[in-house]
């Protein structure tokens, strides 16, 4: 227990801005996953390839090559000849980091899954607190979407007084014979 005690500064922002949502879950990639554990990209997919009886769908699943395009043109990724994902990444959700960990079996590992987790868990109590903050806002939109449709007809009625339409009047005052009636 002597070695759990050291700390891992990773800045919790640092590891918010590699989790992506991709087929609706919260996940992070091999190859960030990779960089926070000072190992190679190769050396982690070779892991869990050895171990894949503990990664299910629910906790890792690789990018299909066409989520992969989509991953790419939405985040602008480099080319594939330089710097860039060449294959479909794996996607780990929280609990494929948690299990990472066992199978990479270093400090590092554990700290890193450590810190990772509790980030997830943050996120997911950030959102529980905020939800109610949101639905409140959703009710606020709804009214104000009909109170843009009242202000439109108010100042419909503004134009109409401001711009009333011109009828012929009629002559008022005294009238002589000889002018028309």
């Amino acid at each position: 227990m002597a070695k759990a005690s050291k700390e891992l500064m990773i800045p919790d922002e640092l590891v918010m801005n590699k989790i992506y949502l991709i087929r609706g879950k919260k996940v992070m990639l091999d190859r960030d996953l990779a960089g926070l554990y000072d190992v190679e990209t190769k050396r982690l997919k070779e892991a869990v390839r050895r171990n894949i009886d503990r990664f299910p769908e629910d906790f890792m699943f690789e990018m299909t090559s066409e989520e992969l395009e989509n991953w790419r043109s939405q985040f602008a990724t480099s080319n594939s000849e330089k710097m860039g994902l060449r294959h479909p990444p794996f996607c780990f959700t929280e609990q494929g980091v948690a299990m990472l960990s066992s199978v990479l079996n270093s400090e590092t590992a554990i700290l890193v899954s450590i810190q990772v987790i509790r980030v997830f868990t943050k996120m997911r109590e950030l959102l529980l607190t905020h939800k109610d903050i949101l639905l409140q806002l959703e009710k606020m939109e709804k009214k104000l979407t009909s109170h843009d449709e009242d202000i439109q007809l108010i100042f419909k009625y503004l134009k109409q007084l401001l711009n009333p339409p011109q009828l012929p009047r009629q002559k008022i005052g005294f009238k002589r014979k000889n002018e028309e009636e």
